[in-house]
Protein backbone atom coordinates (compact mmCIF):
# COMPACT_ATOMS: atom_id res chain seq x y z
CA UNK A 1 0.00 0.00 0.00
CA UNK A 2 1.18 3.37 -0.95
CA UNK A 3 1.41 6.19 2.01
CA UNK A 4 -0.27 9.53 0.37
CA UNK A 5 1.71 12.59 1.76
CA UNK A 6 -1.24 15.08 3.40
CA UNK A 7 -2.98 17.28 1.32
CA UNK A 8 -6.93 17.99 0.07
CA UNK A 9 -6.98 14.81 -0.98
CA UNK A 10 -6.54 13.10 1.77
CA UNK A 11 -9.87 14.48 3.75
CA UNK A 12 -11.51 10.98 3.44
CA UNK A 13 -8.52 9.09 4.60
CA UNK A 14 -8.16 12.00 7.80
CA UNK A 15 -11.92 10.99 8.16
CA UNK A 16 -11.89 7.99 8.52
CA UNK A 17 -8.56 8.08 11.25
CA UNK A 18 -10.66 10.48 13.09
CA UNK A 19 -14.01 8.64 13.30
CA UNK A 20 -11.65 5.17 13.90
CA UNK A 21 -9.84 6.75 16.86
CA UNK A 22 -12.97 8.18 18.84
CA UNK A 23 -14.13 4.51 18.52
CA UNK A 24 -11.09 2.52 19.83
CA UNK A 25 -9.48 2.07 23.59
CA UNK A 26 -6.05 1.78 22.45
CA UNK A 27 -5.62 4.57 20.07
CA UNK A 28 -2.17 3.67 19.43
CA UNK A 29 -3.10 1.11 17.50
CA UNK A 30 -4.64 3.06 14.60
CA UNK A 31 -3.68 2.69 11.15
CA UNK A 32 -5.32 3.97 8.55
CA UNK A 33 -3.11 3.21 4.17
CA UNK A 34 -4.56 4.37 1.26
CA UNK A 35 -4.16 2.83 -2.32
CA UNK A 36 -5.13 5.26 -5.10
CA UNK A 37 -6.02 4.41 -8.91
CA UNK A 38 -7.29 7.21 -10.50
CA UNK A 39 -10.25 8.87 -8.88
CA UNK A 40 -10.78 5.34 -6.83
CA UNK A 41 -9.29 5.20 -3.62
CA UNK A 42 -9.01 2.50 -1.24
CA UNK A 43 -8.23 2.34 2.70
CA UNK A 44 -7.27 -0.09 4.52
CA UNK A 45 -7.79 0.40 8.93
CA UNK A 46 -6.34 -1.46 10.99
CA UNK A 47 -6.91 -1.46 14.71
CA UNK A 48 -6.05 -4.00 17.96
CA UNK A 49 -7.64 -7.30 17.99
CA UNK A 50 -9.74 -6.13 21.04
CA UNK A 51 -11.23 -2.61 19.15
CA UNK A 52 -12.73 -5.13 16.18
CA UNK A 53 -15.82 -5.28 17.11
CA UNK A 54 -16.28 -1.02 18.18
CA UNK A 55 -15.36 -0.65 14.42
CA UNK A 56 -17.39 -3.34 12.78
CA UNK A 57 -20.67 -2.91 15.08
CA UNK A 58 -23.19 -4.98 15.69
CA UNK A 59 -24.06 -6.54 12.28
CA UNK A 60 -21.42 -4.27 10.85
CA UNK A 61 -23.55 -1.14 11.01
CA UNK A 62 -20.55 0.80 12.41
CA UNK A 63 -18.23 0.14 9.26
CA UNK A 64 -21.33 0.47 7.11
CA UNK A 65 -22.13 3.54 8.59
CA UNK A 66 -18.56 4.80 7.91
CA UNK A 67 -18.35 3.75 4.27
CA UNK A 68 -21.81 5.71 3.95
CA UNK A 69 -20.18 9.00 5.37
CA UNK A 70 -16.87 8.08 2.75
CA UNK A 71 -19.30 7.71 0.05
CA UNK A 72 -21.00 11.22 0.49
CA UNK A 73 -17.77 13.16 1.05
CA UNK A 74 -15.77 11.87 -1.68
CA UNK A 75 -18.84 12.02 -4.52
CA UNK A 76 -18.56 15.80 -4.85
CA UNK A 77 -15.11 15.24 -5.80
CA UNK A 78 -16.30 12.47 -8.33
CA UNK A 79 -14.21 9.98 -6.50
CA UNK A 80 -15.07 6.28 -5.49
CA UNK A 81 -13.60 5.36 -2.10
CA UNK A 82 -13.69 1.83 -0.40
CA UNK A 83 -13.02 0.99 3.21
CA UNK A 84 -11.23 -2.25 4.18
CA UNK A 85 -11.47 -3.09 7.78
CA UNK A 86 -8.21 -5.62 8.00
CA UNK A 87 -8.08 -7.98 11.32
CA UNK A 88 -5.58 -8.17 13.03
CA UNK A 89 -3.02 -10.93 13.10
CA UNK A 90 -2.51 -11.52 16.37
Amino acid sequence: MQKHVSGKSDYVKDLVEYIALSLVDDPSSVQVSQERNGNRIRLELHVAKEDMGRIIGKGGRVANAIRVLLRVTSARDGRQVTLDVVEPNS
